[in-house]
């Protein structure tokens, strides 16, 4: 198992501070599978946050966890 390079309470301060811009957002479902969204951090709260998909017609929101993005299991990049 590889050392995090952060701690949660940065992750979570770091997606809380994006709160309302546009990200990139892709989410390793396993077995080599990776989604990749457009959207809007919308909501956030204490154990997960909620992103308004733009680029997928079935998908209008989602929400992931924060360790999550610790795990590297969704990595976010805003988009430019």
């Amino acid at each position: 198992m590889r050392e995090p390079s952060m701690d949660l309470q940065e992750i979570k301060n770091k997606i809380i501070n994006l709160k309302g811009r546009d990200i990139e957002m892709a989410v390793n479902q396993g077995r080599k599978k990776i989604l990749k969204y457009q959207g809007v951090i919308e909501d956030t709260y204490p154990s997960v946050f909620v992103v308004r998909v733009r680029n997928k017609p079935n998908t209008e929101k989602m929400s992931c966890s924060y360790t999550d993005v610790l795990c590297g299991d969704v990595k976010i990049a805003i988009k430019k």
